[in-house]
């Protein structure tokens, strides 16, 4: 990851900086520690890539596994950007059922 890293995730959220991105993939791996991305195919066009296949976690009847595509750009060996595609409504609604004070799917879709 670079030191200028941006992250942008599925609602169009951005994160920039490596220490914060640090710092929010722990808070997320608190969330879901066994978290875990299937990666199908990644597709190259020079410095782009773009991986799809699944990301997914949690156990029985807490997990989830849904279909997602990334687009990152890599920069002298390094990922300087990484973006995710993916409809995170099971996603959400299982950080919801964990936590009282996460968002909905549906209050996270009305803010776009």
């Amino acid at each position: 990851m670079s030191d200028d890293h941006t992250f942008i995730d599925a609602h169009g959220n951005e994160m920039t900086g490596k220490e914060t991105m640090k710092a929010g993939w722990g808070t997320y791996f608190q969330l879901f520690p066994d978290y875990y991305v299937e990666i199908e195919e990644i597709l190259t066009i020079g410095p782009l890539a773009l991986p799809y296949g699944h990301a997914g976690a949690g156990v029985r009847e807490k997990a989830w596994k849904i279909p997602a595509a990334w687009r990152a750009i890599v920069q002298n060996g390094k990922i300087r950007l990484w973006q995710v595609y993916a409809d995170t409504k099971i996603q959400l609604e299982s950080i919801r059922s964990q936590t009282a004070s996460s968002p909905s799917y549906e209050d996270v879709k009305t803010r776009r």
